[in-house]
Formats: structure tokens, sequence, C-alpha cells
């Protein structure tokens, strides 16, 4: 691992960006809790987040008593910026990231790209496509929302030790910075506690999947020039010949670029300024000035638990799943777990779901993290071909591309991260038969956004069941909120048409603003019934 040459100051080999202290132990550390949760990185702290926000008690343990740095998440997808809305601190990511939705794809020895590339296919919503923003930032706007809610509790410098789990709950010890020792009983766990999951193996659970022969560093660098907001990726470039790069820009002038290395390589030479910096200057040019703040290398994976819900304890994140970082999938991925998760923790805790609804966490986030592994396993094997036949195909496809726009979907420098669909969660009721829709928003897909005279229709939607209506449709319960298009306003037409809510039609949407369920003519009866299946009641 490099050398943290900015104002940052490095602990046992990680990066410091804001040191917080360890929590003291008090009398009431070891009561009972209903939910803690391992890892404060962005997965824990959004689940804390939205548990606390549904009036649900949590304590989050987190290891290291600091905020740390170093080249970690930085690209935050729309999907994510909307359940960080959701909860309160989305406009917060998105004024301190730089957005962004356009790319340039290069090859070779050319200074012109072969095509370029805008995300941003859906207009008129309120987050942009992508934003970068480094992870530290991400953490600290989480923890400042934390901040003004009693009900989460977060104790800096406590790792987690033991885990003994039963029918009722989990035993966990606990283990201070200042080699205090003590145990506490929860009700649920949920381990967030990274790809190296001390919980996941304390409990012996597998960890299956592939790991990549290959090598990436990642230099992160501040650089005063100023240079477009766009990913650009590059393969065979003459300033990495043989490999890729890419690069993206990121707040306060920091901008992170990545060169592929190859497998057999030395990893602590690597990262030597030395030899980082020749690389830097091939690919900025001799000109540029600039300051270092992290260089890492790392290695490309895509594995996954089988289950990842075992009893009282549940996995989230990069502990339960972890891909390449092309296609901006492992955080991504992790914050759809914690949105998926919280709101079926909160009916089980209220006693309106029974625990046997958390099931179908595990199937619809293994889905999740299957797609990613999927996407990301195909991007490594395109930018990194293994065979002079492999090889061959890619440079056959980045030629095509150069030309036709038909072949440019084939060329796969990561696909970027987007909601999964669950079309075989149970959750869901499907369409009713001879019913047509001119609508991909079907049951198991994201809620899709767009201007209402209201605001943005994903605000309306809010965090509870609600029933989207075109029409005076008299059939829901107390439950669930009506958004009636009418009465909101639809000023451009951008809700009938992107949900194809003709008069009359209706859809039910689920707390974390997937589709549960829709109706041509529902019917009082529908509705409960869709209601009661996407509570985990069928």
């Amino acid at each position: 691992m490099g050398e943290l040459t900015n104002p940052m100051v490095s602990q046992d080999g990680i990066p410091v960006w804001r040191h917080v202290g360890t929590t003291p132990v008090t009398a009431n550390a070891m009561e009972r809790q209903q939910v803690v949760v391992v890892g404060g990185g962005p997965v824990g702290l959004t689940l804390a987040l939205d548990l606390g926000r549904r009036g649900i008690p949590v304590t989050v343990v987190n290891r290291l008593d600091f905020v740390a740095a170093g080249s970690k998440a930085i690209c935050f997808s729309k999907r994510t910026l909307d359940i960080w809305h959701r909860l309160g601190v989305g406009e917060a990511m998105v004024a301190k990231g730089v957005a962004w939705s356009c790319g340039k794809v290069f090859w070779g020895d050319s200074s012109e790209p072969i095509f370029g590339f805008d995300l941003e296919s859906v207009k008129q919503q309120r987050m942009p496509g992508f934003i970068n923003l480094q992870q530290y930032y991400v953490e600290d706007i989480l923890l400042q929302a934390l901040e003004s809610m009693p009900l989460v509790r977060i104790r800096w410098g406590h790792e987690v030790t033991g885990v003994e789990p039963d029918d009722e709950g989990v035993s966990v010890r606990v283990k201070t910075t200042n080699g205090e020792e003590y145990d506490l009983e929860t009700d649920w766990l949920v381990a967030c506690d990274g790809g190296r999951s001390p919980v996941r193996t304390m409990l012996g659970l597998d960890f299956q999947g592939r790991v990549f022969e290959d090598n990436f560093l990642i230099a992160d660098i501040r650089i005063k020039n100023e240079r477009p907001s766009e990913r650009w990726f590059w393969f065979d470039p003459p300033f990495n010949p043989g490999q890729s790069a890419l690069y993206h820009r990121q707040p306060d002038n920091v901008w992170r670029l990545d060169f592929q290395l190859g497998w057999d390589i030395d990893r602590e030479a690597s990262v030597r300024p030395e030899n980082v910096e020749p690389l830097i200057r091939a690919m900025l040019g001799d000109e540029v000035e600039f300051e270092p703040e992290w260089y890492s290398v790392y290695t490309f994976q895509c594995r996954r638990m089988e289950r990842f819900v075992h009893g009282r304890v549940i996995f989230a994140g990069d502990s339960a799943h972890l891909v390449s970082p092309f296609g901006a999938r492992g955080c991504n991925g992790g914050v759809a777990d914690a949105d998926n998760l919280g709101w079926k923790l909160e009916q089980v805790l209220r006693g309106l779901a029974k625990a046997a609804l958390l099931e179908s966490y595990n199937t619809e986030a293994v889905a999740t993290a299957e797609e990613n592994i999927r996407n990301s396993s195909r991007s490594t094997d395109f930018m990194t071909p293994k065979t002079p036949a492999a090889a061959a195909l890619r440079d056959a496809v980045l030629e095509l591309a150069r030309d036709h726009e038909f072949c440019r979907p084939f060329v796969n420098s990561g696909r970027l991260s987007t909601a999964v669909a669950y079309p075989a969660t149970p959750l869901s009721t499907p369409d009713r038969p001879g019913e047509i829709w001119d609508s991909p928003i079907a049951p198991g897909t994201a809620a899709l956004d767009a201007p209402t005279d209201q605001g943005f229709l994903l605000d309306l939607l809010g965090n509870s069941f609600a029933l989207l209506v075109n029409g005076d449709v008299q059939c829901v319960s107390a439950d669930i909120s009506i958004i009636r298009l009418h009465e909101v306003g639809d000023p451009e037409g951008l809700v009938r048409q992107r949900y194809d809510l003709r008069p009359g039609s209706a859809y039910l949407i689920r707390p974390d603003q997937y589709v549960a369920a829709r109706w041509r003519e529902p019917t009082a009866a529908g509705v409960s019934a869709a209601m009661s299946r996407g509570l985990g009641v069928d």
C-alpha cells in the first residue's frame, strides 16, 4: 500500500480522514439491542439511517475509531442517489459530488475517441445519472444526518470478536481499542463489515466465486488542470501498452486514475512513487503538475455467499458479495442491500410481518449480487482477454464500434450500475392476463422518477406503501398512501407516459420504491391481496 502524502495521517496502514476516538463503554452498553449493525461504512450507515428514520433503535459497532480515507468507492449511481434522497442526504451528496453522465472510449494510439456515450437516457429526473464523491465524504454526510437521531448510536473503536446466534437473537462479544471487553444481546445482527467480514469468518460461512488473474493500480492525485467531468476509458493506450486505463474526476481537484498492471507483479514496488509517476505523466502529459493523495493495488474478485440470511444474522454489502470496481457495482449494490432490508426489518420488528419476510431479502439481494457479478465478470473478461482468440474478438468489436453504432453496446469497459429488477420475487403480484402495458416499470422493478406540480414523483411516494392512481380509485386501506395524478399534477405528461398510466390504472409501490403490482382496473380485494403478498403473507 502506498504512502499517504496529503495532510491525512495513516493509522495501522489505514489512511485517516477524520479521527473520532473510541466510544466509552457505559453501563447501558450491555443492554439488549433491537438491531446491531457491524460496520460503519456507507452500507452500514445507510441502513442505520433508514431504520432510525423509521423509528427503529440501532446500534452501529465500528472497529475503527476514525473515518478512513484512501482509494475506496467514488462512483454512485442515480438509484443510490434516489435512495439517499429519500433518507434526506441526497442533495448534500450531489452538492459535494461531481455529477456526470457522459464518457468516451479510446483505443490504441489515437487521441480521438472511437465513440462517446450518455448514460442519462431518461431525462427530467431529480437526481443525475452518476456522481463521483470520495467515500469519506459519503460517510461524513451520513454521519452528520445520524447525529440528530437519538435512536441511532455509533460505537467507534468497538470490534466484534465473537458471535453466537440462536432462535431468539444473537450474543455478541465486543472489544474496544482501549482494551475493554463486554457482551451484548441483540434481536438482529446485520454484518456490513466488508469483504474480509470477521462475522462471516466467525460463523464459518462460505464465500465463493472467481478471482481474476489481474491487478490494477489506483492513483488518486490532485491536479489543477481543467478537464471535463467525464469517464474516459482506454484500451491498449500508448502510455500503458497491451493493458487498459481509466480516469474519473472527483471533488477538490482529485482525480482517480486506474492502470491495468497484469498478474505477475511486485505489488509493493507498483505503488512506489518512482514507478507510479511515469504512468501518470504518460497519461496526462509531462507538463502536468500533480500531488499524490493515495496509491494502491487491487485484484479483481467476483465472489458471494450462497445465502445472505442466516437465522438472526444478516449479511449486506461487501460482507455478502464482492465485484470488480469497473461498473461501480460494489458500493452501489451494498446500498441497494440496505434499502431492501430496512423496511422489511421494520415490518418484522413492529409485528406487522413475520420473520419469513426477511427471506425475500435473501432472494432479492442474491438476485442483485448475481446481476452485478455477471456484469462485472463480463466486463473484466472483455477488458483483460486471456487468450489470443478473446483478444482478437475484443479488437474486432472495438474496430467495428468506431464507425457502427450497433456495435457499441458490445464494448464493455464496465456496465455501469443501475437498479436491478426482481422478476422472480415472491413479493410481486404478476400482471393480469390480457392486460397490455406500454411501460417497462413492471412488478419487481424500481419506480421511475418524473416531475409533478408538487415536486418529483419519488419524493411523493415516500417511505411506505403507496398507490399511484390515475382517477378517483377508492379501494385502499389506511396503511397505503394514495398519490392521485390529477391532484399532484403531471405538467408534461411524463408520469402518464413513463408508467403508461391510463385513466383508471394504478400502481402499488413498496416502501423501497419498487413496484409490487399494477392494474388497469384495481379493486379493493386486488389491492389488499397485493399488499399482503408485498408483506410476505400470501
